[in-house]
């Protein structure tokens, strides 16, 4: 195991980082193959099991950021259009559209419509929110963000499109489970060998969406 030769001016909490990064077998995987984040490997890994990258022509990539799942798009489906968003700056990436503003702004939603150009094949979202130290704050304010997330993917999705998505493991799973089976023909989670064994996240693949659902004589009323 490589250790930092020197700690000095570093909290414990930063030096267990950089030594976790040091001895990360995908982090240096993730420099040797260009890709800008070991995020990347959880994708791959997504799709080698589930295969919704396979003829896709519009994306959306929800959380951008630093760009390792854009690329991973890019890598598998040279041809597709991939529509990306996040408030954080992130570096150009060839064939990719990056939108820098907040996902949850009012205007964001048509930006992203506007940018892609009709119905989406798949979205994806690897975002998680900021977090205070607090885990169930933590955790309620990710799965908000994975529910917009959802949101959006039913009104941009074509029938038969796929969701991707990051979540945390807790008490919203099952309520997120159940939404997603109404939308989804098929609705599965897995936690990919890239994604560290201490953490509590854990990604659901819904494929099959069925369309927007049908109006009710109460919606139709009102």
């Amino acid at each position: 195991m490589k250790r930092l030769r020197t700690a000095r001016g570093r909290t414990a909490g930063s030096q267990r980082w950089l030594e976790r990064q040091l001895n990360d077998p995908y982090v240096r995987r993730a420099k040797a193959e260009g890709y800008r984040s070991r995020a990347a490997y959880k994708l791959l890994e997504l799709d080698e099991r589930f295969g919704f990258l396979r003829g896709v022509s519009r994306v959306v990539d929800l959380g951008i950021a630093p760009g390792g799942w854009s690329q991973v798009v890019r890598r598998r489906a040279p041809k597709a259009a991939v529509v990306g968003i996040d408030f954080l700056p992130t570096d150009p990436i060839d064939g990719v559209q990056i939108l820098e503003l907040d996902f949850l702004a009012d205007e964001a939603p048509d930006r992203l419509r506007e940018e892609l150009g009709g119905p989406a094949d798949l979205v994806l979202s690897d975002m998680a929110a900021n977090t205070v130290g607090h885990p169930q704050t933590d955790h309620l304010r990710t799965m908000a963000l994975v529910e917009a997330a959802l949101e959006f993917a039913g009104e941009v999705l074509r029938p038969g499109g796929a969701f991707v998505a990051k979540s945390l493991a807790g008490g919203a799973d099952a309520a997120l489970v159940a939404a997603l089976k109404q939308r989804f023909a098929t609705v599965r989670h897995a936690k990919p060998p890239a994604s560290r064994k201490g953490s509590s996240e854990w990604y659901v693949v819904a494929q099959g969406f069925k369309g927007a659902p049908a109006l009710t004589d109460a919606d139709a009323d009102a």
